[in-house]
């Protein structure tokens, strides 16, 4: 068979297509827990010789820094990939988007680079949010739009560009309808929209058909394409301890319908996994250290939201979540961040097992109620009580720090990549 897929006949004739090509592969990069993991460095990484980086869900319910020459940075919209000047940034379908929110990000941050958004993107009002039922979520807006996107009266970037009139009908029925279910709501309908007309020029040269974009890059000449993932596998709308999730699919499955492309042409998929566990808001929490153990992770982690200020809750590494995770989206590799805030510590804990009712369970529970009754059991591993912020090969790393990834790869069966001991970019360790 050529590379184009082609074969000759039998009989000499005519060639037929037997097996289209599948063009370039893009690399996935996934939270493996409740978000904040430090995806966002991950990606900065492999986005230095990386041609175009993509979102594909969430909105600006993201947080993700990235250090770059002692600047910080923070994104919640725009893909952190964009640093690189060169690459092309996409905006996928699956992304919710909040159109104040993205050009004041972009200005905030003074990014330089070639950006595109999906024109079957939603647009967001956080405005619809503030009325909404508390489950711990970043208020921004997200779960009212993906909702109006699954009952087909969300607005996408589409019918903003199209007939202004026709969209402008459809925002005020939408709308009226927020404001029946919660009548103290106030919108300025009229100021919305022309707060809205504004936006058009600005983005029109920007917004392409998403589906044959992509097919364009994954089909064209070769790329390095990649995808960030927001939030994380355990705040996935399916597969998350719901429903403290947020609205969309943070799981690779989220990749193909976020992006408007097959399976077939998702490549690496590398899980984010930080050295112990966080989580922001309200939910079940199997590990959490309501203790000395809990504030000592909080305040050497600097654990607080970037999208919400809040404090995050910890606890111990849960391997059992990890595995969950690992089941639905196929890591190929893990990067282990923040080992370094372990250093102090003369013992680690580390989740291998779940109990309910005294008996050893075999699947991560889907229901909250049971996901709150579980006893964690622990295999404790000796610390190394060394600083490991300088270090930046495998081999320098304390013996008990080494012995620590080694047991994490052995209990998962994936091999960890990279390891962060910093906040910046020269601090992540590459193994292979």
């Amino acid at each position: 068979m050529s590379d184009s897929g082609n074969a000759q006949s039998q009989d000499g004739g005519s060639s037929r297509v037997t097996c289209p090509s599948v063009g370039n592969k893009v690399t996935v990069v996934l939270g493996a827990q409740w978000g904040d993991e430090g995806k966002g460095k991950v990606v900065d990484l492999l986005a230095q010789d990386a041609d175009m980086v993509c979102r594909c869900q969430g909105g600006n319910n993201a947080g993700h820094t990235v250090v770059v020459d002692s600047v910080e940075y923070d994104f919640h919209l725009l893909p952190s990939g964009i640093i690189n000047p060169k690459v092309t940034a996409f905006i996928g379908n699956g992304v919710v988007i909040h159109l104040p929110g993205l050009f004041e990000e972009a200005e905030k941050n003074m990014r330089k680079g070639k950006g595109c958004i999906s024109e079957h993107s939603q647009e967001s009002n956080s405005e619809f949010a503030r009325r909404c039922g508390s489950l711990g979520t970043t208020k921004k807006g997200i779960g009212p739009v993906y909702s109006a996107k699954a009952a087909r009266s969300g607005l996408r970037i589409c019918d903003l560009l199209a007939d202004f009139q026709e969209f402008s009908e459809r925002f005020k029925h939408l709308a009226s309808q927020y404001k029946s279910m919660y009548p103290s709501l106030e919108i300025d309908m009229d100021g919305e929209l022309e707060k809205l007309k504004t936006y058009v020029d600005r983005l029109k040269p920007m917004v392409r058909d998403g589906v044959f974009f992509m097919y364009k890059a994954l089909h064209g000449s070769s790329k390095k394409i990649l995808v960030e993932g927001a939030n994380a596998a355990l705040l996935d709308i399916d597969f998350g301890t719901y429903p403290f999730v947020t609205s969309s699919n943070c799981t690779v499955g989220g990749v193909c319908t976020g992006l408007g492309m097959p399976p077939q042409n998702v490549g690496e998929v590398y899980g984010v996994v930080k050295a112990y566990t966080t989580r922001v808001g309200i939910g079940a929490f199997p590990a959490e250290q309501n203790n000395e153990i809990g504030e000592l992770l909080q305040t050497r982690g600097k654990e607080v939201g970037v999208t919400t200020g809040r404090k995050r809750r910890c606890g111990w590494l849960d391997l059992v979540l990890i595995k969950y995770a690992h089941m639905i989206n196929g890591f190929t590799a893990l990067a282990l961040t923040k080992l370094d805030i372990l250093d102090v510590l003369p013992e680690i804990k580390v989740g291998v097992a779940y109990k309910v009712d005294g008996e050893i369970i075999q699947h991560f529970p889907a229901n909250q109620e049971v996901l709150h009754k579980v006893e964690v059991q622990y295999e404790t591993l000796p610390g190394w009580k060394t600083d490991t912020s300088a270090v930046r090969t495998f081999e320098e790393l304390p013996e008990n720090a080494q012995k620590y990834i080694f047991y994490i790869e052995d209990h998962l069966g994936v091999p960890v990549k990279w390891i962060g001991v910093g906040k910046s970019r020269e601090s992540m360790i590459q193994l292979f």
